[in-house]
């Protein structure tokens, strides 16, 4: 693949790859089966949710989920289209914006509101938001009355690369982040690219890291083209924004489709998410890390650990944080504000990661970038050597 040696304006496609739907919209399938279902990827899909929504689920009733700051820039350009649609809508339900909303009390408080609207088994659930109303929209929609339809409308980088896609949906615990929660695939996902121009830079960076992941999982000529069209996607170039979403939803749907339920594969997507999970609990949810600050710190500390076992190549580790520095993304969790964390309340963190198996937990190292596999033959000690290091800066 050739490697512009400067960012161009827009983004060219990835060498290899098969071209988008077109300028106006791209169609990723997550090949399910009779639960597959697809990922519209383009500008200005909240204009169209209704017709979108009617063409795969007819007549159907529908009810907004979404939080306070989404409510004010997009809500009511989706109301509009969902009740041009012809179909029933319901009052919304808002929640307040920030991880914190992502807990059990909220959740019982968005039952109560949605049973309260007249709920049926035939209602759809529209998720409107970042990663914590996809996250707690799911949940309700897997739980109300044994389980209703959903559709995602992700507003977020991080959102549409990452948390709309593939099922999984939950709420946080005081021991440890998602842990509560089922797989509840959406009956659709509308990832309107126009809705990043609302971004703050830093949650555009948070859902970048995100973006960062998929090469360094099994692709490497797409960390390659990160490397060029980062700046460019962070700064607003909507092509590159949009080729970083279709290639991400992509790679994320083709290993949903091997397993959907994370017992193996899966587990991939996590590159990063165990020392970020931990960074994130330890912080308390407030807002200090974002979810993809955690995991660009905790992507390093993978490539870290690979490192000190003598799996991966350290030119490749020091790859890595260059380029997350070069965007302006964390690399340690050394800051200013986070005196008092210690390694030893990270390690008790992990333990309590999804992936524990027998008392162990399983860690996506790297043998280099876009080499990424599964492994749960590591000694704590070098873990803790590891976030000992991180935490120094």
């Amino acid at each position: 693949m050739s490697i512009p040696t400067a960012v161009p304006p827009a983004a060219a496609p990835l060498t290899g790859l098969p071209p988008t739907a077109g300028p106006a919209a791209a169609t990723v399938r997550v090949d399910l089966g009779r639960r597959g279902y697809d990922i519209l990827i383009g500008p200005d899909l909240i204009a169209g949710a209704g017709q979108a929504i009617a063409e795969r689920l007819p007549g159907r009733p529908l009810v907004v989920l979404t939080d306070a700051t989404v409510a004010d820039l997009h809500l009511p350009a989706l109301m509009t289209s969902l009740t041009a649609s012809g179909a029933p809508v319901l009052e919304p339900v808002v929640v307040p914006a920030g991880e914190a909303s992502k807990e059990m009390g909220r959740l019982a408080a968005v039952m109560d509101a949605l049973l309260a609207r007249g709920l049926e088994r035939r209602t759809v659930l529209v998720a409107l938001g970042g990663g914590v109303v996809g996250d707690l929209g799911g949940f309700a929609a897997a739980i109300a009355l044994r389980g209703i339809d959903f559709v995602q409308v992700p507003t977020t980088l991080l959102s549409q690369v990452d948390s709309s896609v593939g099922g999984k949906t939950g709420v946080n615990s005081a021991h440890g982040k998602n842990l509560i929660g089922a797989f509840h695939q959406p009956r659709l996902v509308l990832a309107d690219t126009r809705t990043l121009d609302t971004l703050p830079r830093r949650e555009v960076l948070a859902g970048y890291a995100e973006v960062v992941k998929y090469g360094l999982i099994d692709n490497p000529g797409f960390f390659d083209w990160l490397e060029a069209n980062g700046p460019a996607l962070i700064a607003g170039d909507a092509a590159a924004r949009a080729e970083a979403i279709r290639v991400s939803c992509e790679a994320k749907a083709a290993i949903v489709a091997k397993d959907e339920t994370e017992s193996g594969l899966r587990e991939l997507l996590n590159l990063g998410h165990t020392f970020g999970h931990a960074l994130e609990a330890e912080a308390g949810y407030g807002g200090a890390v974002l979810h993809g600050e955690a995991v660009a710190i905790g992507m390093v500390m993978a490539f870290d650990l690979s490192v000190r076992m003598g799996l991966c190549p350290a030119a490749d580790a020091e790859r890595l944080r260059s380029h997350l520095a070069a965007v302006g993304l964390p690399t340690s969790a050394a800051h200013p504000g986070r005196g008092g964390w210690t390694a030893e309340a990270l390690l008790a963190h992990m333990a309590k990661d999804k992936k524990v198996r027998q008392g162990r937990v399983t860690f996506i190292l790297a043998r280099g970038i876009g080499r990424a596999f599964r492994s749960a033959d590591v000694d704590v000690a070098d873990v803790a050597a590891v976030l000992a290091a991180s935490l120094r800066g």
